[in-house]
């Protein structure tokens, strides 16, 4: 009996700073701690963070540019999470790379990682230049991440028509950095918005919380250690839709608006003014 393919899934934006790397080390971490066999692949060779964000910088030896040079084997580039054994990172290699690297040699190390992993998530450059074209080559799935801001949904949607092009099915949305209570009072673009301007089932809302910031940090993932943050569990129902489980997603700007009108209904009632 032969397992399935391996998913080889894209996290990527058009602008930079949305989320797009906390979104992979945590998604990996989520998607390990379910059982399953996740690698996370930096494809940022310019500016690597992956790394930092899993809190792995220290065991880095070798690179995807050793194991693409033939100069050490997979198993030796692949560094194993010491707390979440299902889960390994193949870092970045030296900058240099992207004067050589081609989509050729993207597809060539994803499809040796996909042979011993179950996800493969490639955290893809922001942008739409070589980097991003380069990591793109071997997806075979997006997953597109975004924040309410005008800028950042142009970027977005530029990044989602090249993806369409090469035909990387299916593309999914995840919305970062949501402030509910700026969304209620239109103060930022809405969830509705959002979606209707992008054109893509969004698959994670994941609302602004500063225990994100803390977590990067200290390089321990909210998922990692059964953290109950709002983020924490966004990232969690994440890794769970994508395995397809059927996880309710509510819009919290919505919930916000419908609790307050509960409130107000109360307020009428108990003074008789209604």
């Amino acid at each position: 009996m032969t397992s399935a393919p391996a998913r080889i899934i894209l996290i990527c934006s058009g602008k930079g700073g949305v989320g797009k790397t906390t979104l992979t080390a945590n998604l990996g971490i989520a998607l390990a701690r379910l059982g399953e066999r996740t690698v996370v692949l930096d494809a940022d060779f310019g500016l690597r963070n992956l790394d930092l964000l899993l809190g792995l910088e220290n065991r880095i030896v070798y690179t995807a540019q050793e194991v693409l040079a033939e100069t050490c084997r997979l198993e030796q580039a692949l560094v194993k999470h010491k707390q979440e054994p299902n889960l390994a990172l193949l870092p970045a290699g030296n900058p240099r790379m992207l004067e050589w690297l081609t989509p050729e040699d993207m597809q060539r190390i994803v499809a040796m990682v996909a042979e011993r992993a179950d996800y493969v998530l490639i955290d893809c450059p922001a942008g739409i230049e070589d980097g991003f074209k380069n990591a793109a080559a071997a997806a075979r799935e997006a997953i597109v991440i975004t924040t309410p801001e005008v800028s950042a949904v142009r970027d977005a949607d530029r990044v989602i028509g090249l993806l369409n092009t090469r035909g990387v099915a299916p593309v999914q949305l995840v919305l970062n950095r949501v402030r509910p209570r700026m969304m209620a009072s239109q103060e930022m673009l809405g969830v509705d918005d959002v979606t209707d301007i992008l054109a893509l089932p969004l698959v994670g809302l994941v609302v602004e919380d500063e225990q994100v910031i803390v977590s990067t940090n200290r390089g321990e993932p909210l998922t990692l250690n059964g953290n109950g943050s709002p983020a924490a569990k966004a990232y969690q129902n994440i890794a769970r839709r994508l395995r397809g489980e059927d996880v309710p997603l509510e819009d919290p700007s919505k919930a916000r608006r419908g609790l307050r009108a509960r409130l107000m209904n109360k307020i009428r009632k108990t003074t008789g003014l209604f």
